[in-house]
């Protein structure tokens, strides 16, 4: 049996697909068959070649993605249920985490397996056994020590795409800053973690949310994702201008928390002056190596900020999402985070309209884009 990927031979061009050999199934793995493969923003990064400093040049055949869901296709043998304990079977719908902590560093043992620098990720070459590794191909190969979790049939897979990446990593990281009843919640970016983070807030007990964007339509969606004001960079081109907005809307005060969902340098001095003296700063965006921005040190002491950066996420998170969207799905308009479907025949033309770099505005309104690499 063989199987499909799409990989990448030269930064922001084309893709090419592929066809591979499925692998034999080892005792404790499972073999995923694809139903969505999510564009997360780190994944135009990658695109665009802003990571290669990290994981390599693409010129042999890169594949990536990690926002996915999918059907078990088939199962090791001593693979009986999934991370909670539920029966697992061949056809059960699923999702997982991408990443696989070693267990055996000190970041392990201390419980803090979202901060493993030895965790093995789905970013590689295709030509690398076991070669189905990221979410643009028609399998995904589960490897033992996985985290593997059954969806619930009240969730569509286009729900469920997104929570191996936004949700859970938004639920994980907004539980580190401890966001408390009554705060005030500033997301730097409307995207999917950006869309995700407001409604998680709201539900933590935030009395605002406050999303600042430059898409119109993604500040539309946002307030119904639970933000109570947005801010748009259209209209308040300047950084001051913004600052002194979130200032006005905390009584002078600034924001308990701020988050950055973006990922360039000069939202983080931005987003650090809308903090309120004790605030804390959020950092998941800015995943590329090699930028800077300037701040003065003496700012974060005397006003006691706290900065917390963070990686992906505990493994516990994914099952938490999955209760989250069951309790929240018609409170909040999840079905809308993936606004376009394409098959992986047009993964190209998809990376290309979910760019937003450069863009005032999406011709399409897309929100967040999915491959289907079987079909709707």
């Amino acid at each position: 049996m063989k199987g499909r990927i799409a990989v990448i031979t030269q930064h922001g061009a084309d893709f090419h697909l592929r066809e591979y050999p499925v692998p034999e199934i080892e005792p404790d793995a499972a073999l995923v068959r694809i139903t969505r493969g999510g564009i997360c923003g780190s994944d135009l990064h990658i695109w665009r070649g802003e990571l290669a400093e990290l994981i390599g040049p693409p010129e042999r055949g890169q594949t990536f993605g990690h926002e996915m869901c999918g059907v078990i296709e088939r199962l090791g043998k001593n693979v009986k249920t999934d991370s909670t304990g539920q029966p697992l079977q061949e056809g059960d719908r699923v999702t997982y985490c991408y990443f696989y902590p070693c267990g055996r560093c000190p970041a392990c043992l201390d419980g803090a397996r979202a901060a493993c620098p030895n965790k093995r990720r789905g970013t590689r070459y295709a030509d690398d056994p076991p070669h189905f590794v990221g979410s643009y191909a028609d399998y995904y190969y589960l490897r033992p020590g996985h985290f593997v979790y059954k969806v619930p049939d009240a969730i569509s897979d286009g729900v469920a795409t997104p929570v191996n990446c936004a949700l859970a990593q938004v639920l994980y990281g907004l539980e580190r800053v401890r966001v408390r009843v009554g705060d005030t919640v500033v997301m730097q970016g409307a995207g999917g973690l950006g869309l995700n983070a407001s409604a998680v807030a709201k539900e933590m007990g935030a009395a605002q949310v406050i999303v600042v964007d430059q898409i119109p339509e993604r500040l539309e969606l946002a307030r119904r994702f639970g933000a109570d004001h947005t801010l748009s960079i259209q209209e308040l081109p300047k950084p001051e201008d913004r600052v002194a907005a979130v200032k006005e809307l905390t009584r002078g005060w600034g924001a308990d928390v701020v988050c950055d969902f973006v990922g360039f340098p000069t939202v983080v001095p931005e987003g650090l002056q809308m903090l309120k003296s004790g605030g804390t700063y959020l950092e998941i965006g800015h995943i590329s190596p090699g930028h800077s921005f300037a701040f003065h040190p003496a700012s974060i002491v005397w006003r006691s900020i706290t900065i917390v950066g963070m990686v992906q996420y505990e493994p516990w998170a994914i099952q938490r999402g999955l209760v989250f969207l069951e309790q929240n799905q018609r409170k909040y308009p999840f079905t809308e985070v993936i606004s376009h479907v394409f098959p992986l025949e047009r993964i190209g033309e998809a990376f290309r309209e979910a760019e937003w770099l450069g863009r005032q505005q999406s011709p399409h309104k897309i929100s967040r884009a999915a491959i289907a690499p079987w079909g709707q």
